[in-house]
Parts: C-alpha cells; structure tokens; sequence
C-alpha cells in the first residue's frame, strides 16, 4: 500500500480529466475546421467521430490488457499515448495528421476503466467508493470542462495552443503514473487475444459509423444500414469466438450473468441520458433569441453556463460513496437515475433563461455522478479480480454506446421539424422528453439488478512496488 493513496487518486483523476477533456475540445472550432484543416466539412466531421471511435475500441481492449500486464503499466502506456496523440494534433496543419493524433487521444481513453479498476486494490477500504466515485465522475467533468476550456484558448490564442496545452497536461500526467501510482504484481500472464481484439474493434467501429453518420446518410440508407447490420453481425461473430477461446478479450460467461449484463444495458441508458443534455442545453443556448425561445449566447459562454453541470459530477461522487455505504450500489445506481430523468423535465419545464437551464443541467449531471459511481462497484461486485480491469472496460464501452446513440438520435429528433435550417421549440421539448425516458428505463434496469459476490472493497491483498520498494 502506498504511502498516501490520495496522492495516487489524485493522480489517476487527474489523468482521467486530461484523457476525458480531448472528446469535447475541438467541438469550439468544429465549424472552422474545414479551412483550418483545408478539407470539406464531411471530411472535418471525421475529427470529432475518430476520437469516439478510438475510445470505444480503446476502453475494453485497455482493461484486459490491464489484467494480464498490470494496471500501472497499461496506465502509463495510455498517459505516453495521450502526450503523441496531444502533440500530432499541435502540430498538424492538415486533416491527416490531425486524425492520426485525434484516434491517439481517443486510444488514451483506455486510461479511465483502467485508472478505476486499479483503485480497488491500492485504497484502503474506507476510502475506496469515493475513490472510484471521483474518478467515474471524470468521464463527464472532463466532457464538460473541456467545452469552455477550449473555446477560451481557441479565441484568446491560436487554436493549436489548446492542443500545446493537452500535451503539457498529459506529460505531466505520465511522470506522475510512472512515479507516484505503486506497481501492483497483479499481472495474470495469459495469451493476449489478438483476434478477438480485431474482431471487436472491426464490429464496433462498423456499427458506431452506422450510427454517428446516420444523420448525413439517412436512417434508411443502404450505407446506414450495411454499417449497422454488418457492424452487429461481427460482433456476432465476434462473441461465437470469444466463447470458445481459452484465454477470451471479454469472458462473455462472466459478462452474461444477470448483475453485470443488467449493469451494461443500464450503462446504455444512463449513457443516452447523460449524452442528451451535452448536445441539446447548447444548441438551445445558442440559438438566436428571435427564434423566441433561442438564448442568443456564444460558444464560450454557452460552455461556461455548461462548466458547472460537469463540476456537479464531481461533487456528487463523495455523496454517491455514501449512499452505496448505506443503500447498496443496486440503489444508488437507481437512485442516480432517477434524478437524470428528473433533471430533463425539470428542463422540460424551464427552458426560458440560461440560469434555467443551468439549473437542470446540474440537477442531471448530479444523477450522472451518482450513477457513474455505482455501475463500476456493481461490477466489480460481480467479477473475479483477474477480470476486473476487462469488466469494468466493458461498462465504460456500453455507457459509450449510449453516448453515441444519443447524439445520433438528438440530432435527429433537432432537424425533424426543423424551420428555416433551425430546431424547433418542440424538437427541443421532445428531446428533453427523450432523455427523460431513457433515464426513468435506467431506474427499471437497475431495479433487476441482484446483490454481487462481495464488496468492491473485499479485496485480496497483493504485493505492492512503490517507490522503489517492495512491500
């Protein structure tokens, strides 16, 4: 154990903040990338998309490598990515290299599932459900914090300095991995699947295209529809393979047991719920106010009305850690998202200022915090540790599913009945509706969910390297 495991949670927040804040930073400066970049707007939108691609491959793959490597050995390889991936995009000056370091940074997300799986076995146990609460939480802190952030930057600076500045954060996060997080010899030497990864990076990416492009496609297009189906029936294959191999990516047999399985499909809807008020709230802030419901604000100051929705996230963890003290994490995570699904008719309801729709915004960013903290303890209750860092990769994959789906359907629901090229006052509503009742689905989830084998902090004690010293 080390010295002061706060410095180590600290440190893995930390980290997990700098990989979550690249999702949302270019987003500031999307609509002038294609002349930054010297590229079409089809082309630029491949900017945003291949950093939520990379990550979705990037989050299960991490955490089984995790398992059979060492956490704090795949945490540094992730901090080393973020800091290449950070630095490319700094320095492009064109769309190619500018995708390369936009996949790198997602790659890094790998990080997260990792950094929290790694908290159960070097926290004492006093302090492990707020350590794992805080760090869930930087999913969408990082998200939020990075939109404001950015814009800042990118108005005050030229927009390459935002990138500077990610792979400053990055480098210091990686000296900070490599020196203060302590080695745990929890490695679990087993053959690498390198076939189950491609399989499931090639399903996954198929079908998240189909999705994040169905939109400019069409729902009903042949691409659309190709990408979709054939995305699925590789994961299909995909999970034939995995239940026949020795030494699977994902133990599909773990996975399947009815606390994890329901824990992932309400990461889905806990996922669309969160992701819904990220691509709504400032599109409606934004919109000109001679629309008669559009609150006229700019990108910079749409993204700081955001910025404290995100910090809610982190302030809630400590309050999640509580209430899986005493309710169970089954009812915290339940718990969480009913207050998501209040928070969007609360939206609903008050849609006429920004202080508004600051207010909802916090009351479902405070349900995200709460149930982000309790879906990795309810899997980690029920899994084996040498699978913990797989499992908990898996969580964080299906609640990027959810992400994704949301965005695609948000955007539809926006331009449905769009007026004039812009979203209609009930389009709006309808969303918030959306987003409401895939959270109240999330309460009816997690209501299946089964008491685990353990405690997420039942944990066996391992050898801990530290600082140069083996205890």
């Amino acid at each position: 154990m080390p010295a002061n495991p706060i410095v180590s949670v600290v440190v893995l927040c930390l980290g997990g903040l700098s990989a979550a804040l690249t999702q949302t930073m270019v987003i500031p400066i999307q609509s002038e990338l294609p002349t930054l970049l010297d590229s079409t707007a089809d082309n630029t939108a491949w900017v945003i998309t291949i950093t939520l691609l990379a990550a979705a491959v990037a989050m299960p793959i991490a955490g089984r490598l995790a398992d059979l490597l060492g956490k704090q050995r795949v945490l540094a390889v992730s901090a080393a990515i973020l800091v290449v991936g950070s630095a490319v995009c700094a320095l492009a000056g064109s769309l190619a290299p500018m995708l390369v370091g936009r996949a790198l940074q997602g790659l890094a997300m790998g990080f997260i599932p990792v950094g929290i799986s790694l908290l159960r076995e070097i926290t004492p146990p006093h302090l492990t459900s707020t350590a794992i609460a805080s760090m869930s939480a930087t999913l969408g802190v990082g998200g939020a914090i990075g939109l404001p952030l950015s814009a800042w930057i990118a108005d005050a600076h030229d927009w390459h300095a935002m990138f500077w500045v990610a792979t400053g954060l990055a480098a210091v996060i990686l000296v900070a991995v490599v020196v203060l997080i302590p080695h745990v010899h929890d490695a679990r030497p087993a053959r690498i699947d390198l076939p189950g990864a491609a399989l499931l990076a090639a399903g996954l990416v198929t079908f998240l295209i189909g999705v994040s492009k169905a939109n400019a496609w069409g729902w009903g297009s042949a691409q659309t529809l190709g990408c979709i189906v054939g995305g699925l029936a590789v994961l299909a294959a995909w999970g034939w393979f995995e239940l026949r191999q020795p030494d699977p990516l994902v133990d599909l047999r773990t996975t399947a047991q009815l606390p994890v399985l329901m824990t992932n499909i309400a990461a889905v809807a806990i996922g669309f719920g969160m992701m819904a008020q990220s691509v709504v709230v400032p599109q409606l802030l934004q919109l000109p106010e001679a629309t008669g419901y559009g609150l006229g604000q700019s990108i910079l100051h749409a993204g700081l009305w955001m910025a404290p929705a995100g910090l809610m996230m982190m302030v809630f963890a400590p309050i999640s850690s509580k209430l899986m003290g005493r309710l169970g994490a089954q009812r915290t995570l339940m718990i969480g998202a009913a207050v998501l699904g209040a928070g969007y008719l609360v939206a609903f309801g008050l849609m006429d200022a920004a202080w508004q729709l600051l207010l909802a915004s916090c009351v479902t960013s405070a349900g995200v915090g709460i149930g982000y903290a309790a879906m990795p303890t309810l899997i980690m209750d029920n899994v084996p540790a040498s699978e913990a860092g797989a499992a908990v990769g898996l969580n964080a994959l299906m609640r990027s599913v959810g992400t994704t789906l949301a965005s695609a359907v948000m955007a539809a629901l926006l331009t449905s009945s769009a007026v004039g090229g812009l979203p209609t006052e009930r389009a709006f509503q309808l969303c918030f509706l959306v987003g409401a009742a895939a959270a109240f689905l999330g309460v009816i989830i997690a209501g299946t969910i089964s008491r685990g084998r353990g405690s997420v902090t039942d944990v066996v004690p391992v050898a801990v390297e530290h600082a140069g010293t083996r205890t």
